[in-house]
């Protein structure tokens, strides 16, 4: 059976791509979590991770990191993973590929933070042109392959890749047009509801996160009962 490390429920964003992947595609795995102990935890998640981060996915003697990377891994031993249209298929490569690379001014704006609410800080112009293009683009999945899912009915790779930038958009009330119906859906997934009511069980705090989250904005809600 797979092993998938993980971090903190409210915090770590990287972590909850494969992890949603793996349990709305129905793939066994054992869930080891690593909290975020402090700003840096390279050291210690070097440990079990070539790359000092997580997420990490173990499989016998290898160890496959990068979300991006255990994606990959996955869609060659699982079905389900991309859309099975061509066309469809395509469209949700593309898209992962470019959230896997871009969309850094809206991460460093608005970290993701489960269990608060969050009244931004005004955009920057980097922040604003990443959040029109998240617009664009899940308009365009929706529209082209009739949804619910960004790339057609069928839950896949693509909706776990954005999956935490739905938690970004309830944090921090995004006007993501359209594309709040994909935010609605996604966020009622059970796997999503599953993590969500973890995040907001944790006990832990670490100070760096807590700092970036004051950063972003005043915060209006704290629904956290670890």
């Amino acid at each position: 059976m797979y092993t998938l490390i993980t971090a903190n429920r409210n915090y770590s964003s990287w972590s909850l791509r494969p992890w949603l992947l793996m349990k709305g595609l129905g793939i066994a795995f054992a869930d080891r979590i690593e909290p975020f102990a402090k700003a840096s935890n390279y050291e210690e998640f070097r440990a079990f991770s070539p790359t000092g981060q997580v997420p990490v996915l173990l499989d016998g003697e290898r160890a496959i990191h990068d979300s991006l990377g255990i994606m990959l891994y996955l869609a060659d031993r699982h079905a389900g993973v991309w859309p099975e249209d061509e066309a469809a298929r395509a469209w949700a490569q593309c898209a992962v590929a470019e959230m896997h690379s871009g969309f850094a001014a809206l991460r460093n704006a608005c970290p993701m933070n489960v269990g608060v609410r969050v009244r931004p800080k005004p955009m920057s112009e980097a922040v604003s042109q990443n959040v029109s293009r998240l617009r664009e683009l899940w308009q365009e999945g929706l529209s082209r392959f009739g949804g619910p899912c960004l790339a057609g009915g069928a839950f896949s790779a693509v909706d776990a890749f954005f999956a935490p930038v739905a938690f970004r958009a309830r944090t921090y009330a995004l006007d993501l047009g359209a594309g709040q119906a994909w935010v609605d859906h996604i966020i009622t997934h059970p796997a999503m509801q599953q993590w969500e009511a973890a995040a907001l069980a944790e006990s832990w705090r670490e100070a760096a996160h807590e700092e970036e989250l004051r950063a972003s904005g005043d915060v209006i809600a704290d629904y956290r009962t670890g």
